[in-house]
């Protein structure tokens, strides 16, 4: 019974998922996510600044222990738009596979959309295809179609960090700021439609990755962490538009206090509605189903069909 461990360095944050067990009944030993902004900065610059790198190094020298720990004897790591768009990746990338023995994999928009995908839709029944996944990240946003396999994937230039480096820099954001940004991410929707009309088609919408995930817990109320209350939850056009509103007009020291949020999330999660909100209206969306299964799920899976485990 295979050991496996999947790192994902995001744009915005590291996460760890290690299990064990056979294909799709994979047992979860360990699920974890640390922010570290390993993207700042990297929309204006073209490069990872030096404190993100070594904030990013030192989560994964933690995460290392836990994967030695957990006997884990494969590992997968995968990093996604800061490390794409970065000019000096080869400085993250060298000391992270000495951290973990692993060289990261650089992934493309459409990998990175067809692993999402995987891990999104595992579990579901195709009857419930064909699906649009979503996965709204720091850097970029990627958007699967499809209903067993991907059939159309496209990565578009949006994320919560760069829309918020880009437009929201008042505390709380100027109303300009935030409707430039808005209608960014409007037109990068309008564009995926342009190109993958059957995204207007689908039967099942998975939203996936932080923002979304935070949306709904902050439009639950959870005061912790519960993924089983995450975890298909159908969110609907409404509630997002209502989180989108308190947390927008809120100054960072009131926002921190939001039952849901992780502080350390608060400063770029307004730029990510910007995104959400964007996604609804642009599709003539009235809910999305919320997963917690996503591109680190995907990369395990992946990892195991590869290897047998």
């Amino acid at each position: 019974m295979a050991t496996l461990a999947a790192v994902d360095c995001g744009t915005n944050s590291v996460r760890l998922l290690v299990s064990d067990g056979q294909g799709r009944a994979r047992r979860v030993l360990d699920r974890r996510m640390t922010i570290t902004r390993l993207g700042q900065g990297v929309d204006a610059s073209g490069r990872l600044a030096p404190e993100a790198i070594e904030r990013t190094l030192a989560v994964l020298r933690e995460y290392r222990q836990v994967i030695d720990e957990l006997g884990a004897t494969e590992v997968v790591v995968a990093a996604t738009a800061a490390a794409r768009d970065a000019a000096n990746a080869a400085d993250f990338f060298a000391p992270a596979e000495a951290v973990l023995g692993v060289a990261p994999r650089c992934l493309t928009g459409d990998e990175e959309g067809r692993l999402g995908f995987l891990g999104a839709t595992a579990g579901l029944s195709p009857d419930d295809g064909p699906f649009l996944v979503v996965d709204l990240g720091g850097g970029s946003t990627e958007c699967t179609v499809g209903t067993t396999e991907p059939v159309a994937v496209r990565s578009l230039p949006i994320g919560a960090v760069r829309l918020t480096e880009r437009h929201l820099d008042g505390d709380p954001p100027e109303p300009e700021g935030l409707s430039n940004a808005i209608f960014e991410a409007t037109e990068a929707f309008d564009s995926l439609v342009r190109e993958v009309p059957e995204v207007l088609g689908v039967r099942t919408v998975i939203g996936v990755a932080g923002t979304i995930t935070t949306v709904t817990a902050v439009e639950i109320g959870l005061q912790t962490w519960d993924d089983a209350a995450i975890h298909h939850f159908e969110l609907t056009k409404a509630a997002a538009e209502d989180v989108f509103r308190t947390l927008a007009t809120e100054p960072l020291a009131d926002r921190v206090h939001n039952p849901g949020l992780d502080p350390a999330r608060a400063d770029v999660i307004v730029g990510g509605c910007c995104a959400l909100v964007a996604l609804y209206r642009t599709l003539g969306l009235d809910s999305i189903l919320v997963s917690t299964t996503d591109i680190l799920d995907g990369l395990l899976l992946d990892l195991a069909e590869r290897t047998g485990g």
